[in-house]
């Protein structure tokens, strides 16, 4: 049987929310760089040729103009600035997002990643869940919406979960072109015995490389998935996620994550008439299902 899915308006507006926030960035399919090649590594002219996420070319200033515009369309108080006081984040950009269970988050933030791709070229995306069993959930509504992104947009995401027996996924992730999204359990980054953090080791198996480092070097955008359970707080904070070399830091969440500033975030509704509200979190953001 055929999936049928009807976009709702607050979904939309929830994706818009997060997009209008790099409103002025340039659009760049893809940076062109060389991937390390490691040691013992035969030469070649393009199986090196990898492409990356485009760097945000906004200013700070530029940044924050648009958050203050989301927030104020969505009646909050705006932010008097995007650093996080107390806490070293995994990305230098941060965008908190609070969504009700059962209420299509999944699907908005695959349908975010089709809308920053589109608009501005970023094509590298990671997405980070705490558990195994969500993993294989979030994989599946990868697979399931396939068809129907590829219908909206032409084009879907090329999608694969990280496993340290399977590192030419890692290769393949930073050399295709399009949509590409990696998922990981934050498991994979605490393992012990036979794959004790392989992520972070210098492999024989791969060219007496990281894979970590090969991942960070595509400037991927993160998504956290469940950040409350993943994260820490702010006196026990993860080291893990900086170790990906994130530009963006998207995090959704059922429940509020561990306060960690004055800055608010910004919230719409799952309910027909979208309502905001503001709170201790550390950068604003636009929020929904």
């Amino acid at each position: 049987m055929k999936l049928q899915f009807k976009v709702q308006p607050y979904q939309t507006d929830a994706v818009d929310a997060v997009v209008e926030a790099f409103s002025g960035q340039p659009y760049a399919d893809g940076v062109k760089y060389r991937i390390d090649p490691g040691k013992n590594a035969a030469p070649t002219l393009l199986d090196d040729a990898g492409l990356r996420n485009a760097e945000i070319a906004l200013t700070p200033a530029q940044l924050l103009t648009n958050v203050h515009a989301v927030q104020r369309t969505r009646g909050l108080k705006p932010v008097k600035d995007l650093k996080d006081p107390v806490k070293k984040s995994a990305a230098p950009i941060n965008l908190d997002i609070e969504m009700e269970t059962g209420t299509g988050k999944t699907y908005v933030y695959i349908k975010t990643i089709m809308e920053l791709h589109k608009r501005y070229g970023w094509s590298k995306y990671i997405v980070v869940v705490p558990s195994i069993a969500i993993r294989e959930g979030v994989k599946k509504s990868f697979d399931v919406t396939a068809e129907h992104f590829q219908q909206l947009y032409g084009t879907k995401p090329r999608t694969f979960i990280y496993n340290s027996s399977r590192l030419h996924e890692v290769e393949r992730f930073s050399s295709d072109a399009g949509v590409q999204v990696m998922i990981i359990n934050i498991q994979a980054f605490n393992a012990t015995g036979k794959d004790a953090r392989r992520i972070g080791q210098v492999l024989d198996d791969f060219q007496s490389r990281k894979p970590i480092d090969v991942i960070a070097a595509n400037r991927p955008i993160l998504i956290i998935d469940e950040p409350q359970k993943i994260e820490g707080d702010a006196k026990k904070p993860s080291k893990s996620l900086e170790a990906l070399g994130g530009s963006t830091r998207c995090s959704r969440c059922a429940t509020r994550p561990p306060t960690r500033s004055s800055a608010p975030r910004c919230t719409v509704s799952t309910r027909s008439m979208p309502t905001t509200r503001s709170s201790s979190r550390r950068s604003p953001c636009a929020a929904s299902p």
